[in-house]
């Protein structure tokens, strides 16, 4: 697979974009400003809108009854429509130098969402998951800065990422024993860390990577495949979109980042790989 060309889809509208997802029902992209609050969306005709959720907007997935469910700072809520009225589930935790942080869904249509502390505290963090009954529960501890969460094509293996560990772990997935067998699957090249991805139909995973200026694609193997290279540093995360779902949605964030060398950091990016992506796994609750 040949290196993509990437091209900026808006003005930089995020201090901290994250989080891309596609919602195929209304035929446009969410992402989220994070520590704004905001849910940002782009549709069909290329405007840009922005929902305001919260203190804290960690990451959303479509439902699949419609509308989203989303992780705010310290919990999960629901909403029947994107930019409609918000139902916040209850607090998973008190302590209010942890938040969450980002997520994804399960084959099974439940929600996770890993937390970390504001101050990156070794080991604060965790990976929390929402039933579609409205339990939750902890289902990883120890974490430091929980990112990117997606699956294979078949839904047998999970991946996951903890930034520091400098790389990507896959876990067996079924429903019963939920993640089991964790192991280190891919070693990603710097520079950069390892940040949020997302996975083609081929199986292949596309890896953000923070302070790298790009995104890597990985085969299973472990071997680097193509490299997506952006006009900014901190790249953030990637999520396939568009009705053929063959476009590369990447977000990215001013925090950290030159401005004055970098002024299009928090834009929206997209590249069009020759290959498409997975339909986002939804919420069934």
């Amino acid at each position: 697979m040949g290196d993509a060309v990437v091209e900026r889809v808006n003005a930089p509208v995020a201090e901290h974009g994250e989080g891309p997802v596609w919602f195929a029902r209304r035929g446009s992209l969410a992402w989220v400003d994070m520590l704004r609050g905001d849910v940002l969306t782009l549709d069909a005709d290329g405007a840009t809108g922005r929902w305001h959720v919260g203190t804290v907007a960690a990451a959303l997935r479509p439902r699949t009854r419609g509308g989203a469910v989303l992780a705010l700072e310290r919990g999960f809520a629901l909403a029947d429509e994107l930019g409609g009225p918000v139902r916040d589930m209850d607090p998973l935790w008190t302590d209010e130098t942890v938040r969450m942080n980002d997520g994804g869904c399960d084959p099974d249509g439940r929600f996770y969402c890993g937390s970390m502390a504001y101050e990156k505290r070794t080991g604060a963090g965790a990976l929390y998951r929402l039933d579609p009954s409205g339990s939750a529960e902890r289902v990883l501890s120890g974490v430091t800065v929980s990112n990117g969460f997606a699956f294979s094509p078949d839904g047998g293996t999970a991946y996951y990422v903890d930034t520091p560990t400098g790389g990507i772990d896959a876990f067996d997935y079924d429903h019963d024993r939920g993640l089991t067998g964790r192991r280190r699957l891919v070693d990603v090249a710097s520079p950069g860390q390892p940040d949020g991805l997302t996975v083609d139909e081929e199986g292949h995973l596309w890896i953000a990577l923070w302070g790298g200026s790009a995104v890597h694609r990985y085969r299973t193997s472990g071997a680097l495949d193509a490299v997506v290279e952006l006009p900014v540093s901190q790249v953030t995360a990637c999520a396939f979109g568009g009705a053929e779902l063959d476009r590369l949605y990447v977000t990215t964030s001013r925090q950290g980042a030159d401005l004055g060398a970098q002024p299009t950091a928090g834009a929206l990016f997209a590249a069009v790989p020759g290959v498409r992506g997975l339909p986002p796994l939804p919420f069934s609750g």
